[in-house]
């Protein structure tokens, strides 16, 4: 099988992903730093977080029409050189020294509806520029390189920050996303034919049909969106339980380097196995998170609940390029960007569910019983996939959606 980096547009693609990747890895520990330095307020973080968030989750469906009709490479790169713009802001008003609130909130809002758009685009992209055979080892790839750059970012964001302030973690965030852009302008992507086209409404049920029309990929979606949930819970308590009962700050470092380490492990082995029945094996391995919730529930030693969390998100990181394989070999490319936009919208609106929940019964009833109720609804949800049938019957090598014909166009 031929290496999908000697595909030169997978190549320019991979190579625009990578440089992006570093350089959003370095922005969250230095947008915190930096909104504390300038306001000290938590309240005005979660602003600027928050910020970021609604117009994201808001806007994730019309992202994904956005591709499906007007070409997922035009998209991306008017979200990149968007995204650049807002970031090239940010790090210019932290480096004058005097950083505004709204501006820091409007320049977030803006990069969070520019990620709307953008995060549907990256399946039809795979798919435009790898083979069908290839694809297993391509998202791979992308994994890796994503799940090296969260291990990396805290490090480097700490050493940029330490030598030349947070302003330049957004500087440099910023020319990632015109690297990315200048390589997506001359990749050669394979032409999609699209239908007739109709009303934004129209496309929009069109794309959810689609998605409802598979068990398989709605109970799976049900039992993502609950893993991330109970994940914003580990999140939110984790910490303080590391704190208060397990060793101190030290251990919840320790606990979040294993999760990273586990899901570079997980992606590298997922270019590398091919099972029989990938989203079942891929789902039961996400039921595998309940054990460090429930470990943290009972604190029970640090060395066993780190162990766990890394073995969890190992099956994270395997899970993800095995499913956007499976999902690229399922969907007509005319409908992927429409249907990877609800899977995105679905993960990332459980989060906020986990996040305001945890600290709420927290006060009532302790870390305890919320960190307990998050594994069970984990265990239950992703192992009860099991029971429907598509997800028991979906095999591998899959079937593959009709592939686009004629030759690759050149970049327009």
């Amino acid at each position: 099988m031929t290496h999908p980096l000697r595909d030169p547009a997978f190549r320019l693609l991979f190579l625009g992903r990578t440089v992006s990747a570093v350089g959003d890895a370095v922005v969250p520990a230095a947008l915190a730093l930096a909104v504390l330095r300038a306001t000290g307020s938590t309240t005005a973080l979660a602003v600027v977080l928050g910020a970021a968030m609604v117009p994201r989750l808001l806007l994730l469906p019309l992202g994904g029409v956005a591709a499906d009709r007007f070409d997922a490479r035009r998209v991306a790169i008017l979200a990149d050189v968007t995204r650049c713009l807002t970031q090239l802001v940010v790090g210019l008003e932290l480096l004058g020294g005097a950083p505004s609130l709204a501006s820091l909130a409007v320049a977030s809002a803006v990069g969070g509806t520019a990620a709307a758009f953008a995060l549907p685009t990256g399946s039809p992209l795979v798919t435009g520029t790898v083979a069908p055979e290839r694809r297993q080892r391509a998202n791979a790839l992308l994994g890796t390189t994503a799940n090296a750059s969260r291990l990396a970012g805290p490090a480097l964001a700490g050493a940029l920050i330490w030598a030349a302030g947070p302003g330049w973690a957004f500087v440099l965030d910023a020319g990632s996303f015109a690297v990315s852009a200048a390589l997506l302008a001359v990749i050669r992507v394979r032409p999609v034919a699209r239908p007739e086209r109709r009303s934004v409404g129209a496309d929009l049920r069109h794309g959810w049909r689609e998605v409802t029309s598979r068990d398989w990929f709605w109970s799976s979606l049900l039992a993502h969106g609950v893993w991330n949930g109970a994940a914003a819970v580990l999140t939110t308590l984790g910490p303080a339980v590391a704190v208060d009962r397990l060793g101190g700050e030290g251990v919840w470092l320790l606990f979040l380097q294993a999760g990273a380490v586990g899901m570079l492990v997980g992606s590298l082995l997922a270019g590398r196995t091919r099972p029989r029945r990938p989203v079942l094996l891929a789902n039961l391995g996400l039921a595998g998170y309940a054990a460090p919730l429930v470990l943290l529930a009972v604190a029970a030693p640090a060395p066993i609940v780190t162990a766990a969390y890394g073995v969890a998100l190992a099956a994270l990181g395997y899970l993800n390029p095995i499913w956007e394989t499976v999902v690229q070999s399922q969907f007509p490319p005319h409908v992927l960007a429409r249907v990877t936009s609800y899977d995105w919208l679905v993960s990332l609106a459980a989060m906020p569910v986990g996040y305001a929940l945890a600290p709420l019964t927290a006060e009532l009833w302790g870390a305890t019983a919320p960190l307990a109720a998050a594994g069970a609804l984990v265990l239950a949800a992703c192992a009860g996939t099991a029971l429907v049938p598509g997800v028991r019957r979906l095999t591998w090598p899959v079937p593959t959606a009709p592939e686009p014909t004629g030759d690759p166009l050149p970049a327009r």
